[in-house]
């Protein structure tokens, strides 16, 4: 009990809300008490409203406790342990909520008697009636006698369960969390467990008892590590038993039990359900055997009946609207002979209870649905007949998801939606493939023919016949719909951003730090010093550089100087200063109104006089700019928290190194990383040391060494901190699994060889002692002190998916890039790569195209005045990777061919933010459209220029036909030339002797021909020469 802690914050808040909801609303039923009993712990799986009072409270069960509210003070009757663990909250409830705490501590082997008696006359001096919750059966001692107290009392009592429940609806920030968890962990179960088991069991023809599959989907429940879920499964139980039915024999009420009967391929039905923290999520699919056209129908009508129900699920709207849409839905399909097949309700509110009896999805229930609610949309249909063979088989259709509410009038969140009820992926054919697997009867065999060859090769090819092609096919047209689906959300939230940016702009004063025009050398001349020579001067001390102009020393501070340069000519110097100016320049801004100094330049024949004054000048340029940035710097700045050390015990994690370094000379060496209460200190043995507090985590990872040479622990930060003069977000510690630079034998060494094999092995088990250190050390803190101390938070170290990694050029090299739950993160190279996928608006991936190898990933921000993102050089192999997990993140993105300039695009986009939404929004990044209708105007062409076209072709047609006949005449003459020419020669034929005579004689004629040819050459030689000088004179003249 005593590693148990209660989030103070939260207590406070909630007990606010419980108080001010029974001072204000009618739903108390007037009651002037309200009593809250908790029984004895059980086993057992119960759905209690006192329990949920408590969780909702505390965030624990606390059995064998009285909880007495009255409307100044809070009574609790419970043992001494749990009072000591509520006596923190003493304090905040009177403070924040002005509310007394008073505890009956019952010791070990007190009945509680005398503490009832003093409850129950409380109860009477309240003057009035008590709420109590009379559905609730508390089991045990203590709950038993207050039970008997409280009826020989007499005191009038009234129902107050459905206030709690209207209390305990709307869902905070916190409990969303636990929530979305609850969802992610259901359908994870659903999609990576629950199929994959009964497309097994479906393909082997397995016999499998209804009540055996639902025993193995429920111990996956229980170990989310087998399906590679990263969640606490202490925090994890299931909602119900999971509920698997088939054979013709459905109920689908969520209290139906999966019986004895074996599993039959026709009709499934499987419901399941999970919770985290207490909190409850629940998914229900059909899957179907071998279904013929009506239920094909049916079911797709069914989706889109749950579609619009849960589209009725908006701010402000009664929840009987989620009938009337899916009763218009099913009639609008066609299929309005399922609306009398409907259940009572298609639906209900969930929390911390499974159902939450006032927020029923019926008609006739005009409760207004709020934002933060959690509901299971459950649409389905039983009782229904199809004729198959001749034979009438009765089935049931059902489809569930988790939806959350969102404000504003937002389209409600799917929870559950990773896990497909699409027809494609719910819907087994076996009989096609039975056909087609059957020995066809024999026939001769006969040569098949070039003809028949070419189309069995054509049919065997054919990509659509393909089931992978399919299957792909499918995946693409999903991620094209909720692309689509994407694109409103995404519109609605860049335009709510650039308001605010907006509105944030025209209130937004001056940064941290000092301005230059604050900046002053001299505050009077006599401060000035007394140079006699009229030379360019360097004052260190006041950080000022001194000209002489029209013979008098005139100062400027440092930060006015730009730059200095000394050229030299001969035996003088030139020494030039260039001085800040335009527009950019802060004290130009502030005064537009006056004249700058742009430069100055000064001749001297003292070249070493000029070349020490510009190094001087060029040193303290940069030593004061350094200091200006990191004072800049440290006045942005959030004042952290002072770290406090654990008294006990202190989970460590030793010979790790830190990124960014300390800096400093000498010898790098590794420190340790400490978890304390509220915080994390790593410390060198240098003595220097850096504090993380946990309130100043934004994420935090654990990457194992797999194909690494390092194991790591990172830290994103929400506001930056100073390491060494540097201000950053993100810190890291890594230990080194094996040495970064080996020596290589000069000689060449086996792979047999033992002293290889042994260093190898001696790396391996190097590298999983580390993996095992770093991973406790994650573990104790992830459960001991993050979840204990700081539920509030909702730190997990988050592991990235290797899987779902590929290479990209994140900074200046190539590295690694994987997601995680939340960010996409590269944590090996430096600097650190992480993206927050929350804060991203749209995706762009460029220079997609078939003949290229890599393509670009651009991610633009949600908030448009941040730069981009870039990831180059992504392989075209990760492509369907990336587009997978994409759409799994419900991130909008596009596929372009070229790079974009998105400096001007964000720039027009935060300029005119009502032309970007004229326009569309993101659409014009919809390059694929664009060309499509490029295509279809150019084919159909311009019709004022078709008629000259027309005339020209004709025209040239014409001259081409009379050319291309010359042609053909001359090529046929030719042919029927050499045609001749062979004939004869075949006719005559010669024999070797006269063949070599000839070549003879074509020798020497050849060698005659040669020597007159270099005569001629050398006689036209000599007249060129002589003709050509009289031509030169000639032009001289």
């Amino acid at each position: 009990m005593s590693s148990i802690t209660i989030d103070k914050g939260n207590f406070t808040k909630r007990l606010k809300l419980l108080y001010n909801s029974w001072k204000t609303s009618d739903v108390w039923n007037g009651a002037e008490a309200i009593v809250v009993p908790v029984g004895a712990s059980s086993e057992e799986l119960r759905y209690h409203k006192s329990i949920a009072l408590q969780v909702w409270l505390y965030g624990y069960e606390l059995p064998d406790t009285i909880m007495l509210f009255t409307k100044e003070a809070v009574y609790v009757l419970t043992s001494t342990k749990k009072a000591a663990l509520l006596h923190e909250l003493v304090g905040p409830a009177q403070k924040e909520a002005d509310i007394k705490l008073i505890f009956f501590e019952r010791a070990k082997g007190d009945d509680g008697s005398a503490h009832i008696q003093k409850m129950i006359e409380i109860l009477k001096g309240a003057n009035g009636s008590v709420g109590t919750l009379p559905k609730d059966k508390p089991a045990g001692n203590l709950t038993d006698k207050w039970s008997t107290a409280l009826s020989e009392s007499e005191l009038p009592t009234t129902d107050v369960a459905a206030a709690l429940a209207d209390l305990l609806s709307v869902k905070d920030e916190n409990e969303m969390k636990n929530v979305k968890k609850a969802a992610f962990m259901t359908a994870s179960v659903m999609k990576s467990a629950t199929v994959p088991r009964l497309e097994g069991i479906i393909d082997a023809e397995k016999k499998v008892k209804h009540s055996k599959l639902s025993e193995e989907i429920e111990q996956v429940l229980s170990e989310p590590a087998k399906i590679q879920v990263k969640l606490n499964p202490q925090n994890l139980d299931i909602a119900y038993a999971p509920i698997v039915q088939s054979g013709g024999q459905y109920d689908l009420k969520v209290s139906a039990a999966s019986d004895e009967r074996r599993l039959e391929y026709d009709v499934i039905l499987c419901s399941l359900g999970a919770r985290y923290s207490m909190y409850c999520a629940n998914i229900g699919r059909t899957f179907l055997v071998d279904p013929v056209k009506q239920q094909e129908e049916e079911y797709k009508a069914l989706l889109q009946a749950q579609d619009a129900a849960i589209n009725a699920l908006k701010e402000g709207e009664p929840m009987s609207a989620a009938v009337t849409a899916t009763v218009k839905a099913l009639q609008d399909a066609g299929q309005g002979h399922l609306v009398e097949h409907l259940p009572k309700n298609i639906g209900f509110g969930m929390g911390l209870e499974f159902r939450e009896s006032i927020n029923l999805l019926k008609a006739g229930n005009e409760r207004k649905v709020a934002a933060g609610m959690v509901f299971n949309v459950a649409v389905g249909a039983s009782g229904l007949e199809v004729q198959v063979n001749g034979k009438t088989r009765a089935y049931a259709l059902m489809v569930a998801d988790t939806v959350l509410v969102k404000e504003s009038g937002n389209a409600p969140e799917v929870l559950t939606s990773i896990a497909s009820k699409a027809w494609s992926d719910v819907a087994y054919f076996l009989k096609d493939e039975e056909e087609e697997a059957e020995p066809q009867k024999p026939v001769k065999a006969e040569r098949p023919s070039s003809r028949d060859f070419g189309n069995a090769q054509k049919k065997t090819n054919l990509r659509s016949e393909d089931d992978t092609f399919k299957v792909q096919e499918e995946q693409r047209r999903k991620q094209k719909e909720n692309q689509e689906d994407l694109l409103k959300r995404v519109n609605e939230e860049t335009l709510r951003q650039l308001r605010h940016n907006q509105d944030e702009g025209n209130q937004a004063g001056s940064s941290g730090g000092r301005q230059v025009s604050e900046v002053v050398a001299y505050r009077s001349v006599s401060d000035m010093p007394s140079i006699r020579d009229l030379a360019i001067q360097v004052d260190q001390k006041k950080e000022a550089v001194l000209v002489p102009i029209y013979g008098v020393m005139v100062p400027f501070h440092i930060l006015t100087v730009k730059n200095a340069t000394n050229n030299q000519d001969g035996d003088h110097a030139f020494i030039r200063l260039n001085f800040n100016f335009g527009p950019g320049f802060e004290p130009g801004s502030r005064f537009p109104q006056a004249v700058f100094l742009k430069e100055l330049s000064f001749r001297t024949s003292d070249t070493r006089h000029a070349a020490r004054v510009v190094q001087e000048i060029k040193v303290l340029r940069s030593s004061v700019g350094q200091r200006e940035k990191e004072q800049a710097e440290r006045a942005t700045l959030v004042q952290q928290e002072r770290l406090i050390k654990s008294k006990g015990r202190m989970y460590t994690l030793p010979d790790v190194w830190i990124r960014p370094t300390f800096g400093g000379k000498g010898r790098k060496v590794t420190g340790q990383l400490e978890a304390h209460s509220n915080g994390f200190r790593y410390s060198s043995p240098k003595g220097e040391t850096l504090d993380i507090m946990y309130r100043n985590i934004k994420h935090a990872f654990y990457q194992p060494a797999e194909n690494e040479m390092i194991c790591l622990v990172h830290f994103h930060l929400i506001n930056p901190i100073m390491v060494h003069k540097k201000k950053t977000q993100d810190v890291q510690c890594f230990a080194e699994v094996m040495d970064s630079v080996q020596t290589l034998d000069a000689g060449r060494r086996s792979m047999y060889d033992p002293d290889e094999i042994e260093e190898e092995q001696r790396e391996r088990d190097q590298r999983n002692k580390i993996n095992k250190v770093f991973q406790q050390f994650v573990k104790r803190v992830q459960q001991d002190v993050w979840e204990r101390d700081f539920g509030d938070l909702n730190l997990e170290f988050e592991i990235p998916f290797r899987e779902l990694g590929f290479h990209g050029v994140p900074h200046k090299s190539t590295a690694f890039v994987m997601p995680t739950v939340n960010c996409l993160v590269e944590l090996v190279e430096s600097p650190a790569t992480v993206v927050a996928m929350p804060s991203v608006a749209i995706v762009n991936l460029e220079r997609v195209g078939f003949n290229l190898r890599n393509f670009d990933m651009v991610i633009v921000f949600k908030d448009l005045t941040k730069d981009v993102f870039r990831i180059d050089a992504i392989p075209s192999q990760s492509l369907d990777t990336v587009r997978e997990w994409l759409s799994s993140m419900d991130i909008k993105f596009y596929e372009n061919k070229v790079n974009l300039n998105w400096k001007q695009v964000l720039k027009s986009i935060v300029d005119d933010p009502e032309q970007f939404e004229a326009d569309g929004g993101w659409n014009f990044l919809d390059m694929e459209g664009d060309s499509d209708e490029e295509e279809e105007e150019s084919e159909e062409g311009d019709p004022e220029f078709q008629g000259d076209s027309d005339e020209e072709g004709a025209s040239s047609e014409e001259y081409s036909d009379s050319e291309n006949e010359s042609v053909v005449d001359s090529d046929e003459a030719e042919e029927e030339g050499s045609d001749d020419e062979l004939e004869d020669e075949e006719e005559e034929g010669k024999d070797w002797d006269e063949l070599e005579k000839e070549a003879m004689r074509d020798d020497r004629d050849r060698h005659v021909s040669d020597e007159e040819e270099e005569d001629r050459r050398s006689k036209q030689k000599r007249k060129g020469a002589g003709g050509g000088g009289r031509d030169q004179k000639r032009s001289r003249r």
